[in-house]
């Protein structure tokens, strides 16, 4: 098929690389305008940009895919289909019926659950069981369209939002292919989908700060849904530090107080022991290694 991919992230690599294994024509890639990152705050491609490129395919980076020319030139592409990965941009009915067979994106969330921008933390975060990955045909509505094939995965008491990610998105690249063959032979069978939509609204930063009032289950999911961006984090001295990963434990008192010297904390219910925390400016450590040098005694209420 003759094909443009649209993503940013490390989430959409796959699915690209898939597609260009299957056979594919890949006539133009499309992603965020490159950004400013590091000390020297220099432009660096994102993610899919950087490995298009080096497959030297064509990237295309327009700062909004509202603008005429940029519609203009994609609807010129005479493409059969259009597959969207994490582009993080809205697509307008226009570009959504440039190409003949239509566009069909991969969602990180069995729809209705978890329509919008951070369906993989809202689903952590949520202390929800099991998730998934889902094709379906985009239209002009938020995630709403029918679902061509999907897979389902459990989500762990061990994962977080980077390791869920990096397995939905596997899944997800695996399921093209056959998504975009059955829409080649006509032999596609699209689902409406069914049940009461749950919306994943993008993480503000207010709510990273963790409210050890909680339930421990809360905070271990809270956690682990943040992770490694933004981080939940809480203050010790007036330190900010990000926990990265945790686990319930067994314990009580007063919600924030250290109930050991190995930053076991009580929760509003419960405990939550720390397994890694990023002290600000400083890299990520184990709990072990983190008091060796910031010692945190028992009965410290941190905030």
């Amino acid at each position: 098929m003759r094909l443009a991919f649209m993503g940013t992230p490390d989430f959409a690599v796959p699915s690209l690389a898939e597609l260009v294994s299957s056979g594919h024509e890949i006539v133009a890639v499309y992603s965020q305008p490159p950004k400013p990152r590091g000390r020297g705050q220099q432009l660096q491609p994102s993610p899919v940009h950087a490995f298009a490129e080096g497959l030297g395919l064509e990237v295309r980076t327009p700062a909004s895919m509202k603008d005429p020319e940029a519609i203009a030139a994609f609807e010129a592409l005479d493409l059969d289909a259009a597959v969207v990965v994490a582009y993080g941009q809205i697509l307008l009915p226009a570009v959504l019926d440039a190409p003949r067979l239509g566009c069909f994106n991969v969602h990180a969330s069995l729809l209705p659950r978890w329509r919008g921008a951070a369906p993989i933390q809202r689903a952590i975060m949520a202390g929800d069981r099991v998730t998934g990955v889902q094709v379906m045909r985009m239209t002009a509505g938020l995630d709403e369209g029918d679902v061509l094939l999907s897979e389902a995965t459990p989500i762990t008491a061990d994962d977080t939002a980077a390791s869920l990610s990096e397995r939905l998105s596997r899944l997800g690249a695996g399921l093209l292919p056959r998504a975009l063959g059955a829409v080649w032979r006509g032999a596609v069978v699209e689902t409406p989908q069914s049940g009461e939509p749950t919306y994943a609204r993008k993480i503000r930063p207010a709510e990273a700060r963790i409210d050890w009032t909680r339930p421990a289950a809360e905070i271990d999911c809270h956690i682990r849904g943040l992770s490694p961006f933004p981080g939940a984090w809480f203050e010790i001295e007036g330190v900010r530090c990000k926990a990265l990963m945790s686990r319930l434990a067994e314990g009580s008192g007063t919600p924030g107080e250290a109930l050991d010297v190995q930053l076991k904390i009580a929760c509003g219910d419960g405990a939550v022991q720390l397994l890694t925390v990023q002290r600000e400016g400083k890299g990520r450590q184990s709990a072990e290694e983190f008091v060796r040098g910031f010692p945190v005694p028992a009965g410290r209420v941190v905030g």
